[in-house]
């Protein structure tokens, strides 16, 4: 999928015991968003770490990295979310972050959980991208004003129904918006959904 500098958005499964042996990349920025199960990185930088439900992790790529994942356990799932922008500038030095975020902070709101500032909330990266995370209640009512107006935004529905700016979307749909600085969400079920506000050109 591409929309604007978001080149990626996998909705990956991963049986147990298996996953993605070592690999390279360069001048990405790669976000990863564990829906459920124990995912185990490793990269060139050194770091180990085990990512779940609850974390998201964010890795700068820039000149370069090498790195794995794999299903922490060999009888459960892994469902996650990684998602790839283009960065604002290349050849920045690589660089790995990883945080847990409070649920409470999302119920019936839409909590920041990416920035283009290390001290704003959330974990940031090199781009003028933010996203959100909501988990609403049937019935919630929501208004996301745009941090940036030439920005546009891809909704993805994790799980339940919600009307946005006018459309149904279902779990696992998405949407993207643009030409618009403000958009209105309903939840028709209890719903958790990821906005993704990013600039429409690299």
């Amino acid at each position: 999928m591409h929309f604007g500098v978001l080149r990626v958005l996998n909705d990956d499964i991963v049986s147990g015991g298996m996953g993605f042996n070592t690999h390279p990349h360069d001048n990405m920025e790669i976000i990863s968003f564990p829906l459920e199960g124990d995912l185990e990185h490793k990269d060139s930088m050194g770091n180990v770490a085990i990512i779940k439900n609850g974390d998201i992790q964010v890795m700068s790529a820039g000149t370069g990295i090498q790195h794995s994942e794999k299903n922490k356990n060999r009888d459960k799932t892994v469902k996650f979310l990684q998602i790839w922008i283009f960065p604002i500038k290349k050849n920045v030095e690589p660089r790995y972050d990883q945080l847990v975020l409070k649920s409470e902070e999302r119920h019936n709101r839409l909590q920041q959980i990416l920035s283009p500032n290390a001290n704003d909330g959330g974990v940031w990266i090199h781009q003028d991208a933010w996203f959100h995370l909501g988990s609403l209640g049937k019935g919630n009512k929501q208004n996301y004003t745009f941090k940036k107006k030439v920005n546009g935004l891809y909704a993805f529905v994790i799980n339940g129904k919600i009307t946005v700016d006018g459309q149904t979307l279902s779990s696992r749909d998405g949407l993207g918006v643009w030409n618009t600085d403000q958009l209105s969400l309903v939840a028709d079920t209890n719903t958790e959904i990821l906005l993704m506000e990013v600039p429409m050109s690299v």
